[in-house]
């Protein structure tokens, strides 16, 4: 069945819609620092099938669980001093913890892809923060795409992948971060299950110790291997690029679109998806990646690349 998607300001009336249609079930997509996500009731069966079937995810893929503040996770997930330690520096902001998930926290099944854990966020973007007051409990949203497509950054990303699916998109501009979440498992030595928008060296600072590895299951959001893929196929790495290939580029290098010109891997994080999804739009079928450093917020960079670049299923 399609849908009438509605475009809402980012304002009172705004969220306030944004938070009824939440409450009557639909769902809504909804801005974060990091990128748009699209959010139902963590707590309503029915509407987060409604994510699974929107997108086109498997049922295996969990999903983030997003609320005001650590109160609210506590509720959800239990909570060892490490989560303490790294709410205090972090939140709200660009983290996600997997914790055990409490017998009692009323979360849907179909959240934790049948795994015993949860993830936990709670974002920074104010207008993220006014629908998850107003609507007062816990918003399952994966980001806001086409499963394994580009992530969407702007509402005019969400619409093109989502438009007559959903209910409405919540439009407040571009996202600052534009890279999704870290994750860390806390399950029950840290680990890195996914880089994202907080460098994992901040957070190996935070903890004093070193982050341990993914395991070889899926235990979090963006650890499948094809993911985050436009239509063209990239190569990365690239310091000869062939003719054919249109050039994206980091650096002081000749480019077609350049990520950041002078090398700020921060402006490459937030440019990443926007160049993706205009060179998707264009008719371009080859994509050359200059290198990129593999150190602070360029680890997540390369991920999202490489998992762009991997073979589609």
């Amino acid at each position: 069945m399609s849908l009438e998607t509605e475009t809402l300001n980012a304002d009172a009336n705004g969220v306030a819609r944004a938070a009824r249609y939440l409450n009557n079930g639909a769902l809504l997509a909804l801005p974060t620092e990091t990128v748009y996500g699209l959010g139902a009731d963590a707590r309503n069966a029915r509407a987060v099938a409604r994510i699974f079937e929107a997108k086109g995810r498997p049922h295996f893929n969990p999903l983030i669980v997003h609320v005001p503040d650590a109160a609210a996770a506590r509720e959800l997930v239990a909570w060892p001093e490490a989560a303490d330690r790294l709410a205090a520096a972090f939140w709200p902001g660009p983290l996600s913890l997997v914790l055990p998930i409490r017998p009692e926290s009323g979360v849907a099944h179909l959240v934790t892809g049948g795994l015993q854990t949860l993830a936990v966020r709670v974002p920074a973007h104010p207008v993220a923060q006014d629908v998850l007051r107003a609507f007062g409990g816990p918003v399952a949203a994966p980001s806001a795409n086409p499963s394994g497509k580009l992530s969407p950054t702007t509402a005019a990303h969400v619409l093109s992948g989502l438009s007559g699916k959903i209910a409405a998109v919540l439009d407040a501009g571009a996202c600052p971060i534009g890279l999704e979440s870290t994750i860390v498992a806390l399950t029950p030595v840290p680990r890195l299950l996914r880089p994202g928008g907080l460098p994992a060296d901040a957070l190996e600072a935070a903890l004093g110790l070193p982050l341990g590895g993914a395991g070889s299951g899926i235990e979090a959001p963006g650890q499948l291997a094809s993911h985050y893929a436009p239509r063209a196929v990239l190569r990365l790495q690239v310091t000869d690029p062939r003719p054919e290939e249109t050039v994206l580029g980091f650096g002081r290098v000749d480019s077609d679109l350049n990520l950041s010109p002078s090398g700020d891997l921060v402006e490459a994080a937030a440019n990443l998806f926007g160049h993706l999804h205009r060179l998707d739009a264009s008719e371009t079928t080859a994509i050359a990646v200059t290198p990129i450093p593999e150190s602070g917020l360029g680890r997540a960079i390369n991920d999202r690349l490489r998992r762009a670049a991997a073979p589609r299923a």
